[in-house]
């Protein structure tokens, strides 16, 4: 039980929440607290086990029709074990919301329950906000961004049209990212008649689509203070990464897979390079 719920959890995908917060809070704070801990904690595991963990469980029928589950992106765990996997995912949670609900401010713990709100939405049933198409591109960024900017309302970080820009950008590149992610899934959700942004605008205009928000993510950070704008540089390899498969037809949208793989690996290079400006810019501000 325990090894599916790592599966479930996605292990390699944890840093792409845990991070987020920590680095909002770290930056803004200057500190490293005991709350940093925990928020850097509850956004590493168990945030992930609930989301997935949820996912995994009302996803089960069409992930049986679906190749590239049943390893590091999915597990198809058994029926029986369903209750027992949405239960932990809860319980999971529970004890560091209460803290983190205790410890926040009205602004940060409205930023929380939006993000436990997206985390729920976007595979529980009747929401299913992953069936509505472009909805469904929108709540998995909020998965990602959720984490930053309830980092940045728990430090009491002040608002400006920098921290707007980098916030839309990292928005965007969510966005980007799950559409692309999508196309790779666009027979095995047409086959379980899943509506997705992929399946419904098909897989040419959904990698125009992410071409487009990749080139406005790095667009917007132009806007941001030095060395901010190197930050832009970052998104070049994602766009190339998705323009390789600009002429994919749906039949062979599998094929989507290589690019998503190289996603996920090319996130570690990436936030390699994003930690080197954030201590560059923490350094010189």
């Amino acid at each position: 039980m325990l090894r599916e719920l790592l599966m479930t959890s996605r292990p390699v995908s944890w840093v792409n929440t845990a991070y987020p917060f920590a680095a909002a809070y770290m930056l803004t704070t200057g500190t490293v607290d005991w709350i940093f801990v925990l928020g850097t904690f509850f956004f590493l595991v168990p945030y992930n086990l609930a989301m997935y963990g949820i996912n995994d469980v009302f996803d089960y029928e069409s992930d049986l029709l679906n190749p590239r589950k049943g390893g590091a992106e999915g597990a198809v765990v058994d029926r029986g074990k369903h209750r027992r996997i949405l239960l932990l995912s809860v319980l999971a949670l529970l004890p560091f919301l209460v803290i983190l609900i205790i410890v926040g401010s009205l602004q940060a713990n409205l930023v929380l329950l939006l993000s436990m709100a997206a985390l729920v939405a976007y595979s529980a049933p009747h929401l299913r906000f992953k069936e509505r198409p472009f909805l469904d591109s929108l709540t998995s960024s909020t998965h990602f961004v959720s984490p930053m900017v309830y980092g940045l309302a728990l430090a009491g970080a002040h608002v400006n049209g920098e921290l707007v820009a980098v916030t839309a950008a990292f928005f965007l590149w969510g966005t980007a990212s799950h559409a692309f992610g999508a196309v790779q899934d666009i027979v095995p959700d047409r086959a379980a008649g899943l509506g997705s942004i992929a399946s419904v605008l098909g897989s040419h205009r959904t990698v125009v689509l992410a071409a487009l928000s990749y080139l406005l993510a790095g667009t917007l950070l132009l806007f941001t203070d030095w060395p901010g704008p190197l930050a832009a540089l970052l998104t070049v390899p994602y766009l190339l990464n998705v323009l390789r498969f600009l002429a994919l037809q749906d039949s062979d949208s599998g094929k989507a897979h290589a690019g998503w793989a190289r996603f996920l690996w090319l996130n570690y290079v990436t936030g390699f390079f994003v930690t080197m400006l954030l201590i560059w810019y923490s350094i010189t501000r």
